[in-house]
């Protein structure tokens, strides 16, 4: 089964076997603007919950990218390294930025389900 959630930072994590895909909503690159670079962890980091992990560079502005829950990197997605567009293409889909080998799973309750997430972003 797979567990999806938001951070109120516009960050989603999608969560399998222990494993969580993390990357930005689409909220997040509509407001980013054309993405132009993007900065990966490397893998074997370990990171806490909120850590800024990665990095996303527009023609607008820099923003972090956080992680939502602590863990460890296991891999990131080199693609994105290659062609930063894709985030605008598919923010929630092929453009994942890293993947986490999740600490403590617990913490994944304090995150948003996806009708809490588009409920803030509505504001």
């Amino acid at each position: 089964m797979t567990t999806e959630r938001f951070t109120s930072d516009h960050e989603w994590i999608r969560v399998e076997n222990g494993i969580g895909t993390v990357g930005i909503t689409n909220h997040a690159q509509t407001q980013l603007g054309d993405v132009v670079f993007v900065e990966l962890p490397e893998v074997g980091r370990k990171a806490a919950k909120g850590e800024a992990v990665a990095v996303v560079e527009s023609v607008k502005a820099a923003s972090d990218v956080y992680a939502p829950v602590a863990g460890e990197v296991t891999e990131g997605n080199a693609a994105l390294v290659n062609q930063p567009a894709l985030v605008n293409e598919d923010a929630e889909g092929k453009a994942w930025f890293f993947k986490l080998r999740i600490a403590d799973p617990a913490e994944l309750d304090a995150l948003m389900d996806r009708a809490a997430y588009e409920a803030l972003v509505k504001d």
